[in-house]
């Protein structure tokens, strides 16, 4: 048989992909064009190669631990992190968050396609982490976890976010009756003393459980947070 299409890896992803590289150039990203082709091939061979032994053997939720108390935590494969260390390494996060520059958005947004092409379990928490950084800049008192979102340091401990020089973070959205529309969500968010809220509901899923914080979405007495 000759129609049958080769391994897709190892590769050059970005040199071998004419149209990305003549859209990040129009698009006035021309400037991180060496950035581009490094994390190319590195996603196109060694980041490739991680995400396959990454696959085979499934993130494991534990729900206690030895001794019986909850701990509800979700292991993951080395190699996830390998992924996650280098995807955050390079920018596809926050390049253009911790690096603001003329087609800083349009590169990170090109890291994001070449990194998504050999893993795309990553990809949740990563967009997330990146797209989270509006809503934090809103709010003073969480500059620091504003900062440490952009930052190019990947650390998944479970430890407080003073111990962190990055973060990583996940949203809480959907519910079983409010998936397209978010308008049906019941979830309470009820304000206390501060910048406090005393949430109250069910979301469907999680996204991107193991994050450092989440971004829920909830219904305020004026309507949804967001």
């Amino acid at each position: 048989m000759d129609n049958q299409p080769p391994e897709f890896a190892p590769r050059d992803l970005w040199s071998d992909d004419l149209a990305l590289r003549e859209a990040v150039a129009r698009e006035g990203a021309s400037g991180f064009a060496d950035r581009l082709k490094a994390y190319g091939r590195l996603a196109g061979d060694t980041l490739y190669a991680l995400a396959f032994d990454a696959h085979r053997d499934k993130p494991r939720l534990r729900t206690h631990d030895r001794f019986g108390a909850r701990i509800d935590r979700v292991e993951f494969h080395p190699n996830y992190h390998a992924l996650m260390q280098a995807a955050i390494e390079h920018g596809v996060a926050g390049l253009s968050w911790h690096a603001p520059a003329p087609g800083a958005h349009v590169a990170r947004a090109a890291l994001s396609y070449l990194h998504h092409q050999v893993e795309p379990g990553t990809s949740c928490p990563l967009t997330m982490t990146h797209a989270a950084m509006p809503a934090l800049r809103r709010e003073p008192s969480l500059a620091e976890w504003a900062t440490k979102s952009a930052a190019p340091h990947y650390d998944p401990r479970e430890v407080p976010i003073a111990d962190k020089r990055g973060v990583t973070l996940g949203m809480g959205m959907t519910e079983k009756q409010g998936g397209s529309d978010v308008r049906a969500n019941t979830t309470r968010a009820v304000p206390l003393d501060g910048h406090d809220y005393a949430i109250t509901g069910h979301k469907w899923f999680f996204s991107a459980p193991m994050s450092d914080a989440f971004l829920v979405l909830a219904q305020l007495p004026e309507g949804l947070t967001c």
